[in-house]
């Protein structure tokens, strides 16, 4: 097939009401255009992982717990039944099409840790080179709240995020971003979103879908802070027949997130990494001004510094806020807490956070 070359290396996001019918089984003849249309992306040689959601549908369809379980065990129970049904459907299609695939599954603390986060990019790149389409999914029969991701959307960003995406498509059961309900006719689609625009000057439906986790809150959240680190994101209506293969094409369906200026793989690790910050520097005025000046690349230098907040060593990920406590940045130290102690409000010293290893952040990633 003809296609645009932009894109090269995609992962792909399907949620659950895309995969499910009505009454939570899943639908074959959605899971069969899927796999058609990454069959004719590969063959035309482009890079794909499938973010597939459908598990927990998958078992819901064909099993009924008999007891009163918690949320979290009924998830657990529910996933560990649809997980082998979904994937073998998955497995029985592509290798009709001579496509061999891969299971991967995953928790938060996956992307923690920086080098298990190498380890599990150097295992995608492997599969992509040897041509396997890798199919990653929650690992929801392990997951518990402190571990689970918002939802499949969050989970697709960061894998996207991982293996240095060109673009990634989430395919939901609406056909983009609505400044309003779209169940409603006065509704209007958003065709487009710079990073600039404000999640709060959106007005899109709160709903989310009827037997997945996420809505198009987090969608759009998530989009936006991939397409800030050089990731374009489309969000479209995957009951539609060739809409992958469409926009791969050019011929753009729902709402394209522009990408950005493209940042180091580095960068797009940090820029992920909030909740591992657990110590935090407050700059002053003069530093905030400086770090936020779109005309020079800066580093933080101690004497930007006016306040430590907790300890932390070399290398790990720290916070930046303002003095009102906002978060500018994350980055990595580049000495430990009680040097920085040492050089605080001083000259000629280090910097504490280099540009290199430094991430931008803003209230509405």
């Amino acid at each position: 097939m003809k296609r645009n070359q932009a894109y090269n290396r995609l992962v792909i996001k399907v949620g659950t009401n895309v995969l499910s019918t009505d009454d939570g089984l899943l639908d074959e003849d959605s899971l069969t255009n899927l796999v058609q249309q990454i069959t004719k992306l590969k063959t035309s040689g482009i890079e794909i992982i499938l973010i597939s959601s459908g598990a927990v549908g998958a078992g819901r369809g064909i099993f009924k717990p008999q007891r009163n379980l918690s949320r979290v065990k009924r998830r657990q129970l529910l996933a560990s039944i649809g997980q082998p049904i979904l994937l073998n459907r998955y497995l029985d299609l592509f290798r009709a099409a001579g496509l061999h695939v891969a299971q991967i599954l995953a928790t938060k603390e996956d992307f923690r840790d920086r080098h298990h986060y190498l380890n599990m990019r150097n295992c995608f790149e492997a599969l992509m080179t040897e041509n396997v389409v890798p199919i990653v999914n929650e690992n929801d029969v392990i997951a518990i709240d402190e571990l689970m991701f918002t939802d499949n959307d969050e989970l697709a960003a960061l894998v996207a995020s991982m293996i240095d995406a060109d673009a990634m498509i989430v395919l939901t059961n609406v056909d983009g971003v609505y400044d309003g309900d779209p169940r409603r006719g006065e509704a209007r689609l958003i065709r487009e979103v710079q990073v600039q625009d404000d999640a709060q000057n959106v007005k899109f439906s709160q709903q989310k879908s009827s037997f997945g986790r996420g809505g198009m809150h987090t969608k759009f959240r998530v989009s936006k802070k991939l397409a800030k680190t050089g990731i374009h994101v489309h969000i479209s209506n995957g009951r539609k027949e060739r809409v992958i293969l469409d926009i791969v094409n050019g011929n753009l369906h729902g709402t394209h997130f522009v990408g950005q200026k493209n940042v180091s793989p580095l960068k797009k690790w940090i820029a992920y990494q909030e909740e591992n910050g657990r110590a935090s520097v407050v700059v002053n005025a003069g530093a905030k001004e400086a770090l936020q000046d779109p005309s020079f690349a800066r580093s933080l230098l101690p004497i930007g510094i006016s306040e430590i907040q907790g300890e932390f060593s070399k290398g790990d990920v720290i916070k930046l806020l303002d003095e009102k406590g906002q978060l500018l940045a994350l980055g990595l130290a580049q000495y430990n807490a009680e040097t920085a102690k040492k050089y605080m409000g001083q000259k000629g010293h280090k910097a504490l956070v280099h540009y290199d290893y430094l991430y931008l952040t803003e209230e509405n990633d």
